[in-house]
């Protein structure tokens, strides 16, 4: 009976490796807090079938919006930690955890990053009402203007909104807030004159800029997009401003190592695919593929600045 017992306890504590080791063995699912057919879904599906092949097991993407992602991101947080659940989020997901109080999770203690998928420029474009035509030339007219002209954002809280803040401050302008349903429906007012800029992705804005329908001043990533070259950063411009947008996957951070390293390892492997690296920039999108300490990293350099924003000034989520 001891042996028997015995060799029960070391087959027990043999299956946690043993199931680490043989990951993955059937399907995996990918949660995506936004809807279907928009700018994260597309991305998400291209790594998914990317992934799908490196992995030997399918990627099936779900779709699960409400309430600014949290719904999706609680369900992975909450889910069992085998690497089989996870998480497709966006700069939205360090944003909503930096402004809001109370969440049922922690984001930067329950969820593990695994990797950052793609990068993405914001871009911020102006009226074409204006006199101003480059950033310095902007700054120069808010300056001399102050609190007369207003920018549009996909929503108060939101990383159009606080990124234009960023930019407020070390700018040192003041510029009124508007928040809208979405940058595209603050796309009339900004061709009108009504608002005067606003901060929106590159892959949105792309078009516009090309048709000359409104100037781009500046990107706010480290280095010019490669769907824009020709537009600057704002550190190009003399303003010290980086705020990069991505997406990345994560898992809950219970799942076992093994399992991260090995999802890490696939990402990378996936987007060096130069098909996968086509198809994303096609859509605006850079591939990426991180090791998990510089995705740690930026995580956690965004949420200081995020919520050191908010600590700052928390009128900032009263709305106008």
């Amino acid at each position: 009976m001891k042996k028997l017992l015995l060799a029960l306890a070391l087959a027990a504590s043999a299956f946690p490796a043993y199931a680490q080791s043989d990951f993955p063995n059937r399907p995996i699912k990918m949660i995506v807090p936004f809807p279907a057919g928009g700018g994260i879904d597309i991305t998400a599906r291209i790594a998914a079938q990317k992934l799908s092949e490196v992995l030997g097991q399918q990627i099936v993407v779900q779709n699960q919006g409400g309430a600014g992602g949290a719904l999706a991101t609680d369900a992975v947080v909450k889910s069992d930690p085998d690497g089989y659940t996870l998480l497709y989020h966006s700069t939205t997901g360090i944003v909503h955890a930096a402004v809001t109080p109370k969440l049922p999770y922690d984001y930067m203690r329950d969820l593990a990053s695994v990797s950052i998928v793609t990068r993405f420029a914001p871009v911020m474009v102006i009226s074409p009402t204006l006199p101003a035509k480059d950033l310095k030339s902007f700054i120069a007219l808010l300056k001399a203007n102050p609190g007369k002209f207003s920018y549009g954002s996909s929503g108060t809280g939101s990383a159009l909104h606080l990124g234009v803040e960023v930019f407020k401050q070390k700018a040192g302008v003041d510029i009124v807030h508007i928040p809208y349903r979405g940058t595209v429906a603050a796309m009339p007012d900004l061709l009108s004159g009504r608002i005067a800029m606003m901060l929106d992705g590159v892959p949105v804005q792309t078009p516009n800029i090309r048709a000359g329908t409104v100037p781009a001043v500046a990107v706010t990533t480290r280095a010019r997009s490669p769907s824009i070259p020709e537009v600057p950063t704002m550190i190009e411009s003399g303003l010290d401003v980086e705020l990069p947008f991505w997406t990345a996957i994560y898992v809950t951070s219970r799942t076992p190592k093994p399992i991260v390293d090995r999802l890490n390892a696939a990402i990378a492997k996936a987007m060096k695919d130069e098909g996968v690296v086509k198809r994303l920039a096609d859509v605006g999108t850079e591939a990426v593929g991180s090791s998990i300490a510089e995705t740690d990293a930026l995580m956690q350099q965004q949420f200081t600045l995020y919520r050191g924003l908010i600590e700052r000034d928390k009128s900032l989520l009263s709305g106008p």
